[in-house]
């Protein structure tokens, strides 16, 4: 056979058929590869300068956001009224000080509860009869939020508020020098009276760490990208991170942070962004020339290699599907799958992250809810009693007007408690007492009262406003004919403090007591179910309100209350200081 093949001297056609195969097959290869080349190339770079724009452009959005919260922050403080007073307020050490703890601490704590992030909030009272908190140094480096009042005359030795005071400058942010020692960034605002919006009252200065306002490209993973934080009108920087140089071999990226002179710039070298572009020419090179010899091999190899990480994400992703956030997949290499994990691990951690800070930011909301209604009072008895007053005004009963105004300062004077939530026992029926009285300028002797209560429990300490709403109750809609009895006891059962308000009146269908104890009713039926909660939210889901009534028969009020001893507490007022916990806390 080869001797016939040399003698005849041809080329059989499968040789003759290999050369344009192979011809065909090296074009394809190389079209192929050069259009792979180009693609994956331009592929990989738009990705990467996508993901860093996506980042900077979130890391602008965040950064909007918390300097907005901050400047409502502020609004809020400036707007709001009795916070204007308790600062204008002069008196002596000891109402000062319930004024400060009442009025002045509660407002600068709430919104360290709501903010995501540690903030410093520092309040500079222009009144001297304010005194200074007690806790961790202004100075410090923000770990937590917390709040601080520190004396005028400490912001007035300040130079950086001198130059402020000299620009005319206010509600704007800036960094002291300390802010530029610890990286942070402030806002300042002067605080003035509504009354003639001149009088300056105080200064408040709420400060964040720039780590925790650009932390999304502060914690950027990647090497080499530089990160700038600057002032647009001064060009002074006031963060800076992986700085490169400026030029043309950088791709500069700006965002604007909306309301404020600020911009944020982020620098990304080109050999950042086609760092594989020489690793994937190579790596293309060889796999057209290795395709002449093991093509199909090849084709297998990564079909099933392919299939393999292909078929291991897509189970993640099931599993992601399920709820299961906590699985991570672990690609190595540096391909698109590598890419695709990174990808999902970073998607899986940010839902993660959301889903806690959405849980923890409900668990918040509920809870300033509840304590919100520690603040309310119903209005209406209020209304009534001014009707009344009116209507004793016009028919010329000067003696009667009189007393009932007499008795209704009385009344909102043992309401008010001085701005304590706590009231002893027999003020708390003091006040019932009082609102009786006024009912009597009203209803003359139509109606009888019985009150009862036991000397071990008349010091008791209980939250206030517990039995009024109830006796009110009684003459809004137990009351049917021409005289009706009302009974009040207070003992101690056990370990538990029993309050009875018991009436002889038109009494209550079951479902009407039912829907009274859930707000389901008007008019005075809100202030019932107040009471109810606000006696759980204090005390406990064991403690609250029962009533028991038959139509026809009289309705019977039990509040349970636990029994303490304890007296109310004693103000001392012989340092007259503040100190507080910080974030969340109550002061002491």
């Amino acid at each position: 056979m080869a001797r016939r093949f040399f003698k005849s001297k041809y080329m059989p056609f499968t040789y003759k058929m290999m050369i344009p195969y192979l011809l065909i097959v090296l074009i394809t290869d190389a079209a192929i590869g050069y259009a792979s080349y180009t693609m994956l190339v331009k592929s990989r770079t738009e990705v990467t300068q996508t993901g860093i724009r996506a980042a900077l452009e979130q890391t602008r959005n965040n950064a909007e956001y918390r300097m907005a919260e901050i400047q409502r922050i502020s609004d809020l403080l400036f707007g709001n009224l009795p916070f204007q007073r308790a600062l204008t307020k002069h008196s002596d050490r000891r109402s000062m000080y319930l004024t400060v703890l009442d009025e002045v601490v509660p407002l600068l704590q709430a919104p360290l509860e709501l903010f995501g992030s540690p903030i410093k909030l520092t309040l500079y009272p222009v009144n001297p009869d304010i005194g200074e908190s007690v806790g961790s140094s202004d100075t410090s480096p923000i770990t937590r939020s917390d709040y601080f009042i520190q004396s005028f005359t400490v912001l007035q030795e300040a130079s950086w508020f001198q130059h402020l005071q000299e620009e005319g400058a206010d509600n704007l942010w800036f960094q002291t020098n300390l802010d530029q020692e610890q990286g942070n960034v402030s806002l300042f605002r002067k605080l003035v009276l509504f009354t003639d919006y001149k009088t300056v009252i105080g200064y408040i200065k709420i400060t964040i760490n720039l780590n925790s306002l650009l932390d999304n490209l502060a914690k950027y993973p990647e090497q080499g990208l530089g990160l700038r934080f600057y002032d647009v009108k001064t060009g002074h920087t006031l963060f800076e991170q992986l700085a490169g140089e400026r030029g043309d071999k950088f791709l500069n990226l700006r965002e604007a942070i909306a309301g404020t002179s600020f911009a944020l710039e982020i620098r990304v070298p080109l050999d950042y962004l086609n760092k594989d572009a020489k690793r994937l020419q190579v790596t293309i090179g060889l796999i057209c020339a290795s395709s002449f010899l093991v093509m199909g091999m090849i084709g297998f190899i990564v079909a099933t290699l392919s299939g393999r990480r292909m078929k291991r994400i897509v189970s993640f992703i099931s599993v992601f599907q399920e709820g299961k956030f906590e699985q991570r997949i672990s690609v190595n290499g540096n391909d698109e799958f590598e890419l695709i994990a990174r990808s999902f691990n970073r998607m899986a951690t940010s839902i993660q992250q959301l889903i806690q800070d959405v849980y923890n930011q409900g668990v918040q909301k509920k809870q300033a809810e509840l304590e919100a209604l520690q603040a309310q009072i119903n209005p209406h008895f209020l209304y009534n009693t001014l009707s009344t007053i009116s209507s004793l005004s016009n028919l010329g009963k000067t003696r009667e007007v009189t007393e009932m105004v007499k008795l209704l300062s009385r009344f909102y004077r043992l309401t008010l408690n001085e701005g304590q939530v706590l009231i002893p026992l027999h003020k708390e029926l003091g006040q019932v007492e009082a609102y009786l009285d006024i009912q009597k300028v009203k209803y003359a002797d139509a109606f009888q009262v019985y009150m009862e209560m036991d000397p071990e429990v008349k010091d008791v300490p209980i939250i206030k406003l517990l039995v009024q709403p109830f006796v009110e109750n009684v003459f809004k809609h137990a009351w049917f004919g021409e005289t009706i009895a009302i009974r009040i006891t207070a003992k101690r059962v056990g370990e538990v403090l029993e309050l009875k308000i018991i009436d002889n009146g038109i009494g209550m269908q079951p479902d009407t007591v039912d829907k009274l104890l859930r707000g389901g009713l008007r008019s005075n039926a809100y202030g019932l179910k107040n009471v109810n909660e606000r006696i759980k939210l204090r005390y406990g889901a064991e403690y609250g309100v029962q009533i028991a009534s038959i139509f026809g028969g009289g309705t019977t009020v039990q509040i349970i209350l636990p029994f303490s001893m304890n007296t109310l507490p004693e103000v001392d007022i012989t340092s007259y200081t503040l100190e507080h916990t910080g974030k969340g806390g109550d002061p002491s």
